[in-house]
């Protein structure tokens, strides 16, 4: 945990999970129904909290949504 003030590392990484669940018109708890991760993993992966990501689990995310690794993790702009 970071002490008070102090930001979480910054990664650089954007996970769209939010843009593309509102393009599909899919709840994050349909998502999670689908591939079998919980409904608060994903948010931390949807705030882009995630600090690791199994590569199990991004495939099971992109299958569910029809969509490329490349288009759920952007680098972020700085």
């Amino acid at each position: 945990m970071s002490p008070a003030g102090q930001d979480e590392e910054d990664t650089g990484i954007h996970c769209r999970l939010d843009e593309l669940l509102a393009e599909r018109g899919m709840t994050l708890t349909e998502l999670s129904a689908r591939v079998g991760v919980s409904i608060v993993n994903l948010s931390v992966l949807k705030n882009d909290r995630a600090r690791a990501v199994r590569y199990s689990t991004l495939r099971a995310i992109c299958d569910a949504l029809g969509c490329e690794v490349g288009e759920l993790l952007v680098l972020a702009e700085r």
